[in-house]
C-alpha cells in the first residue's frame, strides 16, 4: 500500500521559515512528479509548486522566489522549503505523487497525504 507522509508544519512568525517534508513509502516502481498543494480556510485547494522527476521545478506566482521544492529520487521525498512566510501562506499543506506502485511498470496513480498545518501568525 503506497502511502505519503508529510512531516514539518507548525506555528512561525511572519517573515520565518520552515521546511515541509514528504516520504513516500510501499512498493512503489516509480514516481513521476511530485507536488505541493495547499488549501486556506474557505478557499480551494491550489498548486503550490510542482517537481518533475528529472527535477524541473515550477511554482505559483504568489510563492516564487520564496519557496524552493526538491526531491530525492533515491528516498522518495520531496521537501518544501519555505522562507519569508506571510499571513497569507496560512493553510494545510498536501503533498501530492504521480507513483506507479508495485514492483513492474503499470498505470500511475495520484496519491495524497493527510495534510500538515502551517500557520504564519505573530
Amino acid at each position: 500500500q503506497v502511502q505519503l507522509v508529510e512531516s514539518g508544519g507548525g506555528l512561525v512568525q511572519p517573515g520565518g521559515s520552515l521546511r515541509l517534508s514528504c516520504a513516500a513509502s510501499g512498493t512503489i516502481f516509480s514516481i513521476n512528479a511530485m507536488a505541493w498543494y495547499r488549501q486556506a480556510p474557505g478557499k480551494a485547494r491550489e498548486l503550490v509548486a510542482v517537481i518533475s522527476n528529472g527535477g524541473g521545478a515550477n511554482y505559483a506566482d504568489s510563492v516564487k522566489g520564496r519557496f524552493t521544492i526538491s526531491r530525492d529520487n533515491f528516498k522518495n521525498t520531496v521537501l518544501l522549503q519555505m522562507i519569508s512566510l506571510q499571513r497569507e501562506d496560512t493553510a494545510v499543506y498536501y503533498c501530492n505523487a504521480e507513483i506507479v506502485p508495485g514492483r513492474v511498470w503499470t498505470r500511475s496513480r495520484n496519491y495524497w497525504g493527510q495534510g500538515t498545518q502551517v500557520t504564519v501568525s505573530s
